[in-house]
């Protein structure tokens, strides 16, 4: 199902190449997939196009993590920390900050 989705959703962004939406939803197909230095190219193209989504910078690190790469894991998290704005977010901001203390070292 999700080598179907990666089709779909690649196909989608031929005719809107930033959709956030749609990149965001690749990289997370593609982190399911196990598929993690492809889902870490996608989030980091959801970054660029919506440098405020404080969920892109979460499951990049989620998947940084599972990847085995904690400490940079950690950097993206408080890279995040640094961008995403409370006011517009709070509730991401929150759980970037729970996430980064449940593996500080």
């Amino acid at each position: 199902m999700t080598s179907d989705r990666i089709d779909k959703l690649r196909r989608m962004l031929e005719s809107e190449p930033d959709d956030a939406f749609c990149l965001y939803a690749l990289a997370q197909e593609y982190s399911k997939a196990g598929r993690h230095d492809e889902a870490l190219g996608w989030f980091d193209r959801v970054i660029a196009v919506e440098p405020g989504h404080g969920y892109a910078y979460f499951h990049k690190a989620r998947t940084l993590e599972a990847a085995g790469r904690v400490d940079e894991a950690r950097s993206v998290l408080k890279q995040a920390l640094g961008v995403v704005s409370p006011q517009t977010d709070p509730k991401a901001v929150r759980e970037l900050q729970e996430y980064l203390q449940s593996i500080a070292p």
